[in-house]
């Protein structure tokens, strides 16, 4: 009977011990992503719809779309003059990093990022169409600037929202099979996407939230854009822009968004960072893009308002998204950065596959 007593009573003391250690790391996580807001959730119009910070948003005419749409159809001709350049990039170097901060550019909004021995992705899309039917779907003017066998281990990826140029599930799929800890943030209503293919290591933050992983600090934070993958999720899902933070270095990911006045307070609030990622392409037709992506002069804007000692430009050239011609964007985003204390050198337009350090 005292042996069974004395059992007893290891059993409960380990269980303490290891109910105990649970506790911690959750209230570890907390104290990151529910602990003092800086910025409020994400809001909600009546019916339970995400919304941005300026709800009513105008995105022109049923005529502006249609006939955007129809000219998309007709990419298929469209040849790749223009399109950015690409140098070799296999990887080792990457791999073999562990204490440079580095950016590399894959392609659109995929940067490999390397801080403080943590490698991150923001926005991973290694498919050729992204598009829910591929044969419409706009196809890559430059192959991936590296492949997804020659990246360094993974832990964690950032998505900003789940068009399909930015979710893209092939990708994750590959990346969740590569290293089964690669954690994914996910603004809120986009982890379901996700498990239901199988990938689990999911979290899931809302504007404000902030996850430590390793000696980083992840914040999810606002942007201005939408969500939709169907018929009929249209907002169902969060979008957001992202920080990740360092006792040496600050990175920003903007994310797809238009331009808007929380870059300044996001700057006043976690700036500056010594890199900031802003989109410069998709903002033609004028009058549909305008809210929910920046040209390359309110990109610019972007970058000083957050405070970034260097900007560099994303979200261009890759895919035939939009009007401009694709060599428009880069050309005139040097041009903006010019005329500001970003200037010539400060404001970095990659080749796909290069890596600098910032």
């Amino acid at each position: 009977m005292k042996i069974t007593k004395r059992f007893r009573q290891v059993v409960v003391v380990c269980l303490a011990i290891f109910c105990s250690t649970l506790l911690a790391v959750n209230l570890d996580l907390q104290t990151e992503s529910q602990g003092e807001r800086l910025f409020d959730p994400a809001p909600k119009d009546e019916s339970g719809r995400f919304e941005n910070l300026s709800p009513d948003l105008d995105r022109g005419s049923s005529a502006v779309h249609i006939g955007f749409f129809l000219r998309r159809f007709a990419t298929i001709f469209r040849g790749n003059q223009g399109a950015p350049e690409s140098v070799p990039n296999e990887g080792s170097f990457l791999r073999s990093n562990k204490s440079i901060p580095t950016v590399t550019w894959v392609g659109h909004a995929t940067l490999l990022m390397q801080m403080q021995g943590v490698n991150f992705l923001t926005d991973p899309i290694w498919s050729n169409t992204p598009s829910p039917v591929p044969m419409i779907g706009p196809s890559r003017f430059v192959a991936p600037g590296l492949k997804i066998e020659d990246l360094p281990v993974i832990d964690f990826v950032v998505i900003s929202h789940n068009h399909y140029d930015h979710l893209d599930l092939p990708t994750l799929i590959q990346l969740a099979r590569k290293n089964s800890d690669t954690v994914f943030f996910v603004p809120l209503g986009n982890g379901e996407v996700l498990r239901n293919q199988g990938i689990n290591n999911v979290q899931e933050l809302n504007w404000g939230d902030r996850v430590r992983y390793k000696e980083l600090v992840v914040h999810c934070l606002p942007n201005q854009h939408w969500s939709k993958r169907s018929l009929t999720d249209t907002r169902k899902a969060l979008w957001s822009s992202w920080a990740v933070i360092g006792a040496d270095k600050r990175f920003y990911f903007a994310g797809d968004t238009g331009y808007f006045d929380g870059f300044k307070d996001i700057g006043n609030k976690l700036g500056p960072f010594d890199l900031a990622a802003v989109p410069i392409g998709a903002y033609e037709p004028n009058v549909m893009m305008k809210p929910t992506h920046m040209n390359p002069e309110e990109a610019i804007q972007a970058a000083l308002d957050v405070q970034a000692n260097t900007a560099v430009a994303i979200h261009f050239g890759t895919f035939d998204l939009s009007d401009e011609p694709l060599e428009e964007p880069p050309q005139r985003f040097k041009v903006a950065a010019d005329a500001t204390a970003l200037a010539k050198d400060n404001s970095w337009v990659l080749k796909i596959g290069e890596t600098r350090e910032f």
